[in-house]
């Protein structure tokens, strides 16, 4: 039977540690103490719950071998392994999603599923807490040889699923392995002070979860271990000895000196989210500066509009600054993951909502476009322009993207509120109910939105006691033009300005960091209302981008939209947006399971029969959010429109 663990009996994820230099701003309230109830989001959670878990478990038992895989290594010898050398992560990843999943759809069949898993890994773990089905079945003699084959990933998303569901469940057998496994890598490397490099990052991140999970210090200690051993020249394996490419890990120099993004673009997101994480708790001063003059690098040159990220498919990551091909965009799904993964961290350590802007725009378009609405289908890339031949696919040969996406979007819990010892954050305005620990009492809130459609958000307080602390309230980035710097920037004047009521009457509040400061004495039944004015906001580039010259993009609220040929008698390349265009914008309760639609005038561009002239014709454009293209069938789609006739793409 599911034991949902209440946060106030429950040491959250990243619950409040002991260190006297800690520079952590604000900690996340844990997905296991928030209950969602939101129009956009909850219906995903049950499309997650039901239809991606059973498509993931379907891969991953029946169609394909990764838990064949563990059946074998539990003989603890040699055999076949099906498959690639970093599958493990796959079942580990699936397993974290079906823990977030059993906290908000409790289903008997899927946390039996789960425990059959669970005995599978646990039987394959050798005595000295070594778990790697590859090196099990292929030469143990090989393990530990070459830094680029997964072994420390998989082993982070072992931890990091084991922590998931012993918070939904309780149950200790899948984190017992995962100690045991941390404790053997320990072992093997700092203890013994052995140089090892990850190939991909991801071991970092998810052994600061174990020591806020455990209190156990040398779980911090291991994973700076492992970001101090970065650009040293230690690499061996693949990346290093047969590429020639120490950049494609982050491994060129050291992580306190790097000073722009390169190489692969997950490995760049797990890898800076474990900084972050080491950071916030150590105060290494050298991490955080590293870690915004990146992330400056990242945001400011190298992400398309939709929070995407890599542009480059050869390297599945970043190439010159600037360069944002659309067509050919790779925008791994799991990069946005990442995004959402460092952004959140970024927030925690500095307490700006301007990480958690791009969290939200990396989240409802990037990351949310690699998931169908049926819950079955999947972007393993998510382009910004496709002539029709870009199309979601059941699963991959890689399939790193499924489980992802789905980890993602059912733990959402995880980053809609923040506490400190002053006061709550609302970082997303997703409809739900959680309780916090306030000025030593107890305080729920209930959260109600329209959002993303409408802009309507009221939050309702129930103290224990009546009691004065801060309630802050993210100004989403969108509501205002751009910082300067910013590669995105809008054609049109800003949004007005919001007010926020407290019990019907207007209050002063103050901004600070991007979220609205609302500081006083609340009782029970408080009720604070805002109201986001959402309109359609033509976005133009910067300069540099040079694929995006003379086009301009379309966004509302936090959406991205984009143009499709289905909605547009099978075109979507043919016209050209006029200056000052005027906008509609309906909500159609059955269209792609509930959308708003923008609508406009443009001028389609007829070529004459002859093929020796062009002329142009008014036409209405329907525009749907990014996201839910590809939902339909193939059909060519735009995000980025063009305002000249130079720039149109009429043949294809």
């Amino acid at each position: 039977m599911i034991r949902c663990f209440s946060f106030l009996l429950l040491v959250s994820l990243f619950a409040h540690t002991a260190a006297a230099q800690s520079l952590q701003k604000l900690y996340p309230v844990s997905f296991s103490a928030v209950n969602i109830q939101d129009s956009f989001w909850s219906p995903r959670l049950k499309t997650v719950a039901d239809a991606t878990l059973k498509a993931c478990i379907e891969y991953t038992e029946n169609k394909t071998g990764r838990i064949r895989n563990f059946e074998r290594a539990a003989a603890h010898t040699t055999g076949r392994h099906e498959g690639i050398y970093y599958d493990d992560s796959d079942v580990y990843k699936a397993l974290e999603a079906m823990a977030y999943a059993l906290r908000t759809h409790p289903n008997p069949a899927l946390e039996k599923k789960a425990d059959e898993w669970i005995d599978k890994i646990a039987a394959a773990q050798l005595p000295d807490g070594y778990l790697n089905t590859y090196y099990t079945l292929t030469g143990l003699n090989q393990r530990w040889t070459d830094m680029e084959r997964h072994e420390d990933y998989c082993a982070g998303h072992l931890i990091e699923a084991a922590i998931a569901y012993h918070n939904t469940t309780g149950k200790r057998k899948l984190l017992d392995v995962a100690i045991r496994f941390a404790d053997h890598i320990d072992s093997v490397f700092r203890l013994a002070n052995r140089p090892w490099v990850s190939g991909h990052q991801e071991i970092e991140l998810a052994l600061m979860k174990l020591y806020h999970h455990t209190s156990k210090a040398s779980y911090l200690q291991l994973a700076q271990w492992f970001l101090e051993q970065r650009g040293h020249g230690h690499g061996r394996g693949k990346i290093w000895d047969d590429w020639k490419d120490p950049k494609y890990c982050q491994d060129d120099v050291p992580v306190k000196d790097q000073k722009e993004i390169t190489g692969h673009a997950v490995r760049a997101m797990y890898l800076y989210t474990g900084a972050a994480d080491v950071a916030a708790v150590t105060g290494d001063a050298g991490y955080v500066k590293a870690m915004n003059t990146v992330w400056e690098d990242v945001v400011y040159r190298n992400m398309y509009i939709t929070g995407g990220i890599g542009a480059q498919a050869h390297n599945e990551g970043f190439g010159v600054d600037y360069d944002l091909p659309n067509e050919d965009a790779y925008c791994e799904t799991c990069a946005s993951v990442g995004m959402v993964f460092w952004n959140q961290r970024m927030n925690m350590l500095s307490g700006h909502a301007k990480f958690v802007d791009v969290l939200e725009r990396s989240l409802y378009n990037g990351a949310l476009d690699g998931l169908s609405l049926s819950g079955d289908r999947f972007f393993y890339g998510n382009p910004l322009a496709s002539t029709g031949t870009h199309n979601r696919r059941e699963w991959f040969g890689t399939a790193c993207c499924p489980s992802n996406i789905a980890r993602l979007v059912a733990s959402l819990g995880n980053y809609i509120y923040s506490t400190s010892d002053k006061g709550v954050w609302v970082n997303l305005y997703v409809g739900s109910s959680t309780t916090v620990k306030l000025a030593g009492s107890n305080v729920a809130l209930h959260l109600q939105t329209t959002y993303p459609w409408k802009g309507d958000v009221s939050l309702t307080v129930q103290p224990q006691k009546s009691n004065t602390f801060e309630i802050n309230l993210r100004l989403p980035g969108w509501l205002t033009e751009p910082a300067p710097g910013n590669l995105y920037s809008y054609v049109a004047a800003p949004a007005p300005a919001l007010e926020i009521k407290v019990n019907g009457k207007t209050v002063n509040y103050k901004v600070e960091d991007g979220y609205a400061k609302i500081n006083r004495q609340w009782k029970k039944g408080d009720q604070i209302t805002l109201h986001l004015p959402m309109q359609v906001r033509l976005v133009k580039s910067r300069p540099e981008v040079a694929q995006n010259k003379d086009r301009v993009a379309l966004q509302y609220g936090p959406l991205v939209y984009c143009v499709e040929g289905k909605d547009n008698g099978g075109n979507a390349w043919n016209f050209i947006v006029p200056q000052n265009p005027v906008f509609e914008m309906a909500f159609r309760p059955v269209l792609l399971g509930g959308v708003n639609t923008i609508t406009f005038e443009a001028n389609r561009v007829v070529v004459a029969p002859d093929g020796k002239s062009v002329r142009t014709e008014k036409q209405p454009i329907t525009a749907i959010p990014y996201y839910a293209w590809n939902n339909r069938g193939a059909s060519p789609m735009q995000v980025w429109l063009p305002t000249s006739i130079s720039d149109i793409k009429l043949n294809y």
